[in-house]
């Protein structure tokens, strides 16, 4: 692409100007993109007022909403370098971040701010809130009256542009491809949070490749509900969008399948852009016990009867989901292989992408109508991929890559970044996997969690858990090893438990036919020696990962 990632947006911005931007799910008002750019244009005033330079740090932390998205974009098209904090953080953990980022500014949501301690916030001249913008806490007023210049704001923007701001007022710096776009904190389930630094670059070739396979296209419609903090979200439900001329809706509450469903018939996006959980929840909770009944059960096993009632079950889906929508891309986690099975055998337009907040995320994707079952798509044109293994093609290795889309390492961490970026240049992905020759890439599961079976043998927990979590009653599943032995620790699925009148008494006797059933599906030395039941769910990341660590 000729263009820079700045210039993208100058020209959507200017020849989108009228149409929709930015709406606030439940909410009437929306944004226009010329609205969307107008506010740009005060964070630009704002920032050269409190002398924020192209390299100052932003931290950002609060939930979606078009206000933090003006920030956002405020910020990346000024030249400053935006922090998104993943609100899940906790504020130890948050506190630790705007600090290590050495943000010189802070916009935060209210609720959180109440939870952080401004005196621990060593290098930050303000903290503002992300809704009102107002000044909750500065450092020296009268060196730097934070307050006193938001208070002037609207008075020296109208001196700024007395008849008004216009298209032709959009203009934004002309930068290096390699200018620190953001630092993105990652939510690794290792204990402990990595900067990744990504460059304008970075974000140019996923938004480049997102517009190239119309991902998104101008008047298309976007229901955006994964974090926008994250890699995943930001990148293909913010910047591609934004990028093409799409209206993005914000479902800013937490996405359970009910309230998603009819936000989705609302919407009625184009593209639905998620992670496995929401659809792996619809397909236990809504399409196993309805396949289960008996009379459906029979009715599947006639021949051509199956093919209609499997027809209308897509159709009803695909309602469910909007209607309008070309393809659910799943990505963040692998998607669990029976619910994938099921869904590819009604022939639901459903494909799985690869990547990580290491490259901005995307690093493998194929459109639905050339998705290969299992895998998670073809490297992309901009990426190269190979497997650290004799065999690429059959014997799993480490998924190494390196491409445009690959960050410059680890913010103040040399180390880190010397871990896994070696002298050639090849990014160690810490997952291990083989790929075919046309460079499609098939995943078994982490480097890190990988068991080795008394004879030898490599076992791939999370294929033993996505099996698990298929049983009934079962929520969530760690294997673990235990001597030579596994065992799987399970949260059951309470919900599951009292919409059936089934008592907990009766867990045991369940998970012990659940793990016989489980034993029949996976090889001998996968084979698991016991359940162990847990009366709390697992703990996770902020992107909702379990941290395996505490468990193993």
């Amino acid at each position: 692409m000729t263009e820079t990632l700045l210039e993208i947006y100058a020209r959507s911005f200017k020849e989108n100007w009228d149409l929709p931007a930015l709406s606030q799910f439940g909410q009437k008002e929306t944004l226009t993109y010329g609205q969307f750019a107008e506010k740009i244009a005060r964070i630009h005033l704002l920032y050269n007022q409190l002398g924020i330079k192209p390299n100052d740090k932003v931290a950002l932390l609060g939930k979606n909403t078009p206000a933090w998205i003006v920030i956002f974009f405020g910020t990346l098209t000024y030249g400053a370098t935006i922090v998104p904090i993943l609100q899940d953080f906790n504020p130890v953990d948050a506190q630790h971040i705007i600090n290590h980022s050495d943000a010189r500014l802070l916009f935060v949501a209210d609720n959180i701010w109440e939870q952080l301690d401004f005196a621990e916030l060593t290098d930050i001249m303000a903290a503002v809130s992300i809704e009102s913008l107002k000044v909750l806490a500065e450092r020296d007023e009268k060196e730097h009256p934070v307050a006193k210049t938001f208070r002037s704001l609207s008075q020296k923007f109208r001196r700024k542009f007395p008849d008004g701001f216009t298209a032709e007022h959009i203009s934004y710096p002309v930068l290096s491809p390699q200018h620190l776009a953001l630092i993105n904190y990652t939510s690794g389930t290792t204990g402990f949070s990595k900067g990744v630094m990504l460059t304008h670059d970075n974000l140019l070739g996923n938004v480049a490749y997102g517009i190239s396979v119309e991902l998104h296209f101008r008047h298309s419609r976007c229901l955006s509900f994964l974090p926008l903090a994250h890699a995943y979200g930001c990148a293909f439900d913010l910047l591609t969008p934004l990028a093409i001329g799409t209206h993005i809706t914000i479902f800013g509450k937490v996405p359970t399948p009910v309230l998603l469903m009819r936000a989705l018939a609302e919407v009625r996006p184009n593209l639905i852009v998620s992670v496995p959980l929401i659809l792996e929840k619809i397909y236990r909770k809504k399409i196993v016990p309805m396949l289960s009944r008996r009379p459906m059960r029979l009715a599947l096993a006639i021949p051509f009867l199956d093919n209609a009632i499997y027809g209308k079950i897509r159709k009803q889906l695909i309602e469910a989901f909007g209607g309008e929508f070309t393809q659910v891309i799943i990505g963040g986690a692998p998607l669990n292989r029976e619910v994938e099975e099921f869904l590819l055998k009604i022939k639901f337009p459903v494909t799985v992408g690869y990547g990580m907040t290491e490259c901005a995320p995307l690093i493998s994707y194929s459109n639905f109508p050339d998705f290969i079952p299992g895998s998670c798509g073809r490297t992309l044109p901009n990426m190269e991929s190979k497997i650290d293994s004799p065999d690429p093609e059959n014997i799993p290795g480490e998924i190494c890559v390196r491409g445009q889309n690959m960050m410059v390492g680890y913010y103040k961490n040399p180390e880190a970044t010397a871990a896994v970026i070696d002298k050639d240049g090849w990014l160690h992905t810490g997952d291990m996997g083989v790929r075919n020759a046309d460079g499609v890439l098939f995943i078994r599961g982490r480097c890190k969690t990988m068991l080795l079976s008394a004879n030898g043998q490599n076992i791939y927990p999370e294929e033993i858990e996505a099996k698990m979590n298929n049983m009934p009653f079962v929520s969530e599943t760690v294997v673990v090893q235990r001597g030579n032995g596994l065992v799987a620790l399970v949260y059951p699925d309470l919900e599951q438990l009292d919409a059936n009148g089934v008592g907990e008494e009766a867990l045991a006797d369940i998970m012990e036919e659940n793990r016989k059933e489980l034993n029949s599906l996976v090889a001998p030395y996968e084979q698991i020696s016991s359940v162990e039941l847990r009366s709390e769910e697992f703990e996770k990341t902020p992107k909702k990962s379990i941290k395996r660590y505490l468990y193993n």
